[in-house]
């Protein structure tokens, strides 16, 4: 795992992304899409919406997910897991970067079959918070005729593609929230993820995904 996070905290400062198989245990993995399962099956899980406070809006031409936010203190083995581990991230974040992180968010999400995300970054408007994105995937047997990728633009070049992300299970992907703009393509059957960001303030409630 070391060695993991020297790598990620190397390209971060070097290219500003990474994309990863080693970071997340196959076992893990597996419990999280189990997790998340069971709870998409009772319910649990809320159509995502765009914006930020009394603006956010449901806008499924611009992204088609469902998602469930996680808390570290429920009951579920793979997210206490997940929070173990991504805290672990977090203060090497901070010792490399002095970033000041307080805190990660994290959610489930799941894509229908034909749903993505437009190209966006994650930072909102007139906030700042959010500074290092982390997605973790959790689908088996994927393959690339199953769509579903995640693209990154080059910030430089905007019309530039730098990277392809196939979403396959145990594949994370890392990189500055502020900088790099991004889209979900359509698959053609559910995708799973953990998504979520290391942020330098105390609360986000009230902010979209």
């Amino acid at each position: 795992m070391p060695t993991t996070f020297d790598a990620i905290l190397t390209a971060l400062e070097t290219q500003g992304w990474f994309v990863t198989d080693e970071l997340l245990p196959s076992s893990l993995t597996q419990a999280l899409l189990q997790e998340g399962q069971q709870r998409w099956d009772l319910g649990q899980f809320h159509d995502a919406r765009i914006g930020r406070k009394q603006h956010l809006a449901l806008a499924a031409d611009i992204r088609g997910d469902s998602i469930l936010w996680l808390d570290a203190e429920e009951q579920y083995p793979a997210t206490q897991e997940i929070f173990e581990l991504t805290g672990l991230m977090q203060e090497a974040l901070n010792r490399y970067f002095f970033l000041g992180l307080k805190q990660v968010e994290l959610h489930f999400a799941r894509y229908a079959s034909g749903a993505g995300y437009k190209r966006h970054l994650d930072q909102h408007h007139e906030t700042a918070s959010r500074k290092i994105t982390i997605v973790m995937y959790l689908n088996p047997e994927w393959s690339p005729e199953d769509g579903g990728e995640l693209v990154i633009y080059d910030p430089i070049n905007p019309q530039e593609e730098l990277q392809r992300v196939l979403p396959l299970a145990g594949r994370t992907v890392i990189f500055r929230s502020e900088l790099l703009e991004h889209e979900v393509l359509p698959s053609k059957k559910p995708r799973w993820s953990v998504t979520g960001w290391f942020r330098d303030d105390e609360s986000f409630m009230g902010i979209a995904a």
